[in-house]
């Protein structure tokens, strides 16, 4: 395997941790809450007509969902894996209202400690917590953040198990929320052979895998084509194929007897818990799912659309003086504004839940910090998302996807330059500072 970094750190030096146990929803040093931070936004785009007409249509449907899914929709989430080389059948297939539900379901059923990326998704860690299971966050390399470190996640779960744990599920991501980066190849199959060789259950989060900005420039990769007996594969629909307020995820299981066991046992949780997806959206989500002309024509536009403004975020980012690598997925962008601490420290800024506060005041839209996902306090990172850029209604919204310079767009060009300006103003604080 190639060596990315020095053993069992990362490239800032830190040492793979334990994720410490929230009681209360607040972080060990009393920054404010962690676990039930701000509300995340969606793409900001009005809702798909066509998909709007299958969920009216199946208003009606006053029956429950099976646990798991209904058989049109299973079927439909065959088809969508087989199109993109995964063949499945419908006894390997779960469905539930989000992605949550189904990560909570496997954690549950798989049993023993968890392993996730630094940084992570802000949902995977509270729902091992929710259990009372122990989570390891593995440092991840910068230029492929949703899969961590070989040598680190080797080191974690040796440490983990010499201190008497019992490692069993890693979560990852290919195509990454929050980073907006997509792990390139080479670095996977190094991780999840080590994982493999470890004795460790992956789950892969794909909920972006069909948001990539650029498909010609960017190969993605998932894990379940490398060794499909060891992975789940997990697909929120909220994040290319349906809105974020109409809840409904499918899982992948292997197809092999241990497959099996962990399909039934992840149908007895979401039994238990009454979590079904709700009739009328899995009529819209068995639509979408089928990928039928207007759904991928709405997807290639919206994921054009948000590609410009990350962009545009990215570079009024860098410009400012602050680092982020450039997105290649999703709706997301994560910049370190370490580089500008002393102006930032001038505003009362020293840590990220400081940081989330400040920018949220001054952008006017939600910027949640890096310990929401799993990052250290004290680093000044956050999670900048491009929905609340595009925030549009009727008209307007649609106007954006239209558009062939939706960055000139009044609303979209006003909410840019309201980021330029803030950004702009914590650049000018740093260069102008005296020295002390």
């Amino acid at each position: 395997m190639r060596r990315t970094h020095l053993e069992g750190h990362d490239s800032r030096g830190r040492h793979p941790e334990r994720e410490p146990t929230h009681t209360h929803g607040h972080d060990p040093v009393g920054h404010g809450p962690v676990r039930f931070g701000p509300h995340f936004p969606g793409d900001g785009l009005p809702v798909l007509p066509e998909l709007s007409a299958v969920l009216a249509a199946a208003a009606g449907r006053g029956h429950d969902e099976p646990a798991g899914g209904g058989a049109p929709l299973l079927a439909a989430a065959c088809g969508y894996w087989a199109r993109r080389g995964l063949p499945t059948e419908p006894g390997h297939v779960a469905a539930g209202p989000g992605a949550g539900p189904l990560l909570l379901a496997l954690t549950a059923a798989l049993g023993g400690d968890v392993l996730v990326p630094r940084p992570c998704a802000a949902w995977w860690a509270p729902y091992a917590r929710l259990l009372g299971r122990p989570v390891f966050h593995v440092p991840t390399p910068a230029e492929s953040g949703g899969v961590p470190d070989p040598y680190a996640l080797l080191e974690t779960v040796r440490r983990v198990r010499a201190e008497g744990g019992d490692p069993r599920l890693l979560v990852l991501s290919v195509a990454d929320d929050p980073t907006g980066t997509v792990t390139p190849p080479e670095l996977l199959h190094e991780t999840v052979e080590a994982a493999v060789g470890e004795g460790l259950h992956l789950v892969s989060d794909e909920t972006w895998r069909d948001t990539l900005h650029d498909l010609h420039a960017t190969v993605l990769l998932s894990p379940a084509e490398m060794l499909p007996e060891r992975v789940t594969v997990v697909t929120d629909l909220a994040g290319a194929l349906l809105p974020p307020g109409w809840p409904a995820a499918v899982a992948r299981f292997p197809a092999s007897a241990a497959g099996d066991g962990l399909h039934a046992r992840v149908l007895d949780v979401l039994t238990a818990l009454g979590a079904r997806v709700a009739a009328p959206v899995a009529a819209a989500a068995g639509y979408a799912l089928g990928e039928p002309e207007p759904v991928t024509a709405r997807r290639a536009a919206a994921v054009r659309l948000h590609a410009r403004v990350a962009a545009a975020v990215h570079a009024a980012v860098v410009a400012a003086g602050a680092t982020a690598r450039p997105p290649q997925a999703g709706r997301h962008l994560y910049a370190d504004l370490g580089p500008l601490r002393e102006a930032l420290a001038a505003r009362g800024v020293g840590d990220a839940q400081e940081l989330e506060d400040h920018l949220t005041a001054r952008l006017g839209m939600p910027a949640p910090g890096g310990h929401r996902f799993g990052d250290d306090l004290p680093a000044l990172r956050v999670r900048l998302s491009t929905g609340p850029l595009v925030e549009g209604a009727g008209e307007r919204g649609a106007e954006c996807l239209t558009s062939p310079e939706p960055l000139e767009l009044p609303h979209v060009q006003g909410a840019l330059n309201a980021l330029k300006s803030v950004f702009g103003d914590l650049r000018d604080a740093q260069r102008w500072e005296p020295p002390r």
